[in-house]
């Protein structure tokens, strides 16, 4: 091939072209797409909203089939539980959906009482495990939503020295294992 042949050639074809992605038309209106955020995060959408509604995510997400588990039940309505993909990513729930909303949790069956540990709160209540959205582990009264209580750490059977609230938590220091007391306006830390 000569110099000349290969300077005719574009440096990139038409599909590979940079520019094109990034300049990408509306195929409804023919006006520029653009990226927009929104409070579900962040999509494509036509520069000429409101005229234009056309809108897309900016990466396509691979829809999952349900996959049916044999051998298990719903535990309120008895049919057949299934894998599916939500909005939160992966999970188990009820075949017979929309008539039953059941959703397995993690934890379903181990939300361990913490040895027994009261409630200082409201008495009543025992402080179990529990998990937020965001994978932090908190120990929660079991009487919510009556009683709020929670706190950051591994609730222990105590008393605090300085100021005798009922309840110390668990913490795992630089200097090794210390108690803290459980009143977030006290603070204070002891050895046992």
């Amino acid at each position: 091939m000569s110099d000349k042949s290969k300077s005719d050639q574009p440096l990139f074809t038409r599909h590979e072209h940079a520019l094109e992605q990034a300049y990408e038309v509306c195929p409804e209106c023919g006006a520029e797409l653009m990226i927009k955020h929104g409070k579900a995060g962040n999509f494509i959408g036509c520069s000429n909203y409101p005229n234009c509604q056309y809108t897309r995510p900016v990466v396509e997400h691979e829809k999952v089939e349900d996959q049916v588990l044999p051998g298990t039940e719903c535990p309120e309505c008895g049919n057949l539980l299934a894998v599916k993909q939500g909005r939160y990513g992966m999970f188990i729930g009820c075949t017979n959906f929309p008539s039953c909303h059941h959703i397995e949790h993690e934890h379903q069956d181990e939300q361990s009482i913490s040895e027994e540990v009261s409630c200082p709160s409201c008495h009543a209540g025992q402080l179990i495990e529990r998990q937020s959205r965001f994978g932090k582990t908190f120990y929660a009264c079991n009487a919510y939503p009556k009683c709020k209580f929670a706190v950051n750490h591994p609730p222990v059977v105590g008393t605090c020295e300085k100021c005798g609230f009922e309840l110390l938590l668990k913490r795992d220091m630089a200097a090794g294992e210390k108690f803290q007391c459980g009143q977030k306006r006290c603070g204070h830390f002891q050895s046992s």
